[in-house]
């Protein structure tokens, strides 16, 4: 199912249903007087994240953290069918519990056994990641957990029967960051907000000079080009991305440009892929497991991305990254980031915090304004081993209005 339609029926139709609920539950509160313990040994331990595998590679330290705190606790993440290749590597989770969202029909057939198969896991402590979304709000209501956690941004929010605890969600902190402040609640504290290492799981006994020995040659850039649907307006664009490596495979000749993404990223790919000397290119988007797509960013001379998913595990690997940021704070995620990250922002930057619909309705000025050269430079720096420690490259908000008026 696209982000869009689930956007909207969260919003149309889950919003009413989960404020309901919350009254339900806050006048159940002053009946019942439930005790709400956050010092005991839970037994069972809940953890959400529907969306984002960035999100959810920034969510690690939080679940190593519980796992040190509560060695006994059968530790469960809730997320979708979607995130399930990633999830398989966290060797701190005991269980993941998956929803098919893949179409209406299939969310609407998995829904009643995915929340029956949550009640019956009678979980003590719910933490849910989820900021925006109503439906994780009611999923944590339907676990009957006596212990919620959830995220606010404004106080107004009525999530506040629904959760037992809530927990200001600071979009100027880390992500990791953020999540790691739930431990805070739980009467813990805990600094270490570095990513999980993902090669511990992927390098084999006998080192491989990279992961497709049988195909690839080192040393190689992996290109990312691609931005999930969760944010289409993150993406750098492609006619960019074409001049961007050309350049490159002009100064670079060595160097092999690797493709990667989605298949349902391959179409958009290529037509930046189409562009550029055979010679140079191998396109893997759609081909690699989610083993091997860390395989192939930790054995990269640099990877060139947009913010998104494939950016936090070359983050989680330590490879050298040319980070574009445009409608998402920097702050928030580039953190771990080894390598330059380049971010432009205008006056309604950063948008996707505040607007499930961009003000700009498409026309990411924020990205169009990180220039050819920009890119090279940082590139060029990366790969000449001239850059020092991670460098952030911003520039002061740009006051700038479109031609049609961006306000709508």
């Amino acid at each position: 199912m696209k982000t869009t339609t689930q956007i909207t029926l969260d919003k149309w139709i889950l919003a009413p249903v989960g404020h309901l609920l919350n009254a339900v539950i806050r006048l159940l509160g002053v009946i019942v007087r439930p005790r709400h313990d956050l010092k005991e040994e839970f037994a069972t331990i809940a953890v959400c994240k529907f969306k984002g595998m960035g999100s959810i590679v920034h969510a690690t330290p939080l679940l190593l953290h519980l796992r040190k705190q509560y060695p006994q606790a059968h530790i469960v993440f809730v997320s979708t069918e979607q995130n399930k290749s990633l999830l398989r590597l966290f060797p701190f989770v005991d269980q993941t519990l998956l929803l098919n969202d893949a179409s209406f029909l299939s969310l609407c057939k998995s829904l009643p056994f995915f929340l029956y198969s949550l009640f019956a896991l009678r979980v003590r402590l719910f933490i849910d990641l989820e900021l925006y979304s109503h439906f994780s709000s009611i999923v944590v209501a339907a676990s009957a957990a006596q212990n919620r956690l959830g995220y606010y941004l404004r106080a107004s929010q009525y999530k506040k029967g629904i959760y037992s605890h809530m927990l200001y969600f600071n979009t100027l902190c880390p992500l990791s960051m953020t999540y790691l402040q739930m431990t805070r609640l739980l009467g813990h504290s805990s600094s270490d907000h570095a990513l999980y290492d993902f090669q511990e799981l992927v390098t084999p006994p006998t080192p491989q000079p990279h992961p497709y020995p049988q195909d690839l040659q080192a040393p190689y850039v992996v290109v990312n080009v691609n931005a999930s649907d969760l944010r289409l307006e993150r993406r750098w664009p492609a006619s960019y991305f074409v001049s961007l490596l050309l350049k490159l495979t002009q100064h670079y000749p060595q160097h092999t440009l690797v493709f990667i993404g989605t298949s349902s990223e391959k179409d958009y790919t290529q037509q930046v892929v189409q562009h550029l000397p055979s010679e140079h290119v191998m396109d893997f988007s759609g081909k690699t497991s989610i083993t091997g797509l860390i395989q192939l960013l930790a054995g990269a001379s640099l990877v060139v991305t947009n913010d998104t998913g494939p950016l936090h595990l070359a983050a989680a690997v330590k490879t050298p990254v040319v980070a574009l940021f445009g409608p998402c704070n920097p702050l928030q995620f580039a953190c771990h980031i080894v390598g330059e990250i380049l971010y432009k922002p205008l006056y309604c930057s950063p948008c996707v915090h505040e607007f499930q619909q961009p003000p700009c309705k498409g026309n990411n000025r924020c990205m169009q304004m990180i220039t050819v050269d920009d890119v090279f430079d940082a590139a060029q720096r990366l790969l000449d081993g001239k850059a020092g420690p991670a460098e952030f490259h911003s520039h002061p908000v740009i006051y700038e209005t479109f031609n049609d008026g961006w306000i709508r």
